[in-house]
């Protein structure tokens, strides 16, 4: 299946989002923040990348940003799994590069269908 980066500072979602992936047969690698996944980007490779917004050191959307300027990650689906549903930043969101939003709390099924999608 696919190898996934899973970033979000909270330990306990983060285990959440591992144990749902794991579970549909992908491998998942977890940041706390959007500074530390971008040391994990540099050194491993992943299919996609999913991203809470609101984090210390470096927040979501500048996490997108960056990564959608390396080579590697200018077409990798990004999931932004997030508790923020507004109109605005889910457009800025779609304009950091994001590819998909799914909100929290979220539902596993429809976590693992929004992954299978993008991927295929």
């Amino acid at each position: 299946m696919a190898r996934i980066l899973a970033v979000d500072d909270s330990p306990v979602m983060r285990q959440m989002v591992k144990a749902t992936l794991a579970e549909a047969g992908h491998e998942v690698a977890q940041a706390a923040n959007g500074e530390e996944a971008l040391r994990v980007a540099a050194t491993q490779s992943f299919d996609m990348v999913i991203t809470d917004l609101n984090m210390p050191v470096m927040d979501g959307l500048a996490l997108i940003r960056n990564l959608r300027q390396l080579p590697a990650y200018k077409e990798m689906p990004m999931i932004a799994l997030t508790t923020e549903a507004t109109v605005d930043i889910k457009r800025a969101g779609r304009e950091a590069g994001a590819t998909a939003w799914v909100v929290k709390p979220f539902n596993p099924q429809r976590l693992i269908a929004a992954v299978a999608e993008l991927l295929a």
